[in-house]
């Protein structure tokens, strides 16, 4: 489970074994997330972390979303 990176608290991260869409999974103190990156960002589901916490994320995500990408297709192979 190889993580991205860690902001705000909030820490991102993939699986090894991972599917179309591209998408990250976020996890902070109060739950974790899964968030489509590609083509669209959006949030997939959501198990306890705050709406701030997700604002904060999805600009993150935003921010990021190049790298984010191409960590995706580096790791997968694709």
């Amino acid at each position: 489970m190889p993580t991205l990176f860690e902001l705000f608290g909030i820490r991102f991260y993939f699986y090894s074994d991972e599917h179309l869409p591209i998408h990250v999974h976020i996890q902070n103190g109060d739950g974790r997330a899964k968030v489509n990156v590609y083509p669209t960002i959006e949030v997939v589901s959501n198990n306890g972390i705050r709406p701030k916490d997700i604002k904060k994320a999805l600009v993150i995500i935003e921010t990021y979303q190049d790298d984010i990408i191409d960590a995706w297709r580096k790791y997968h192979g694709e």
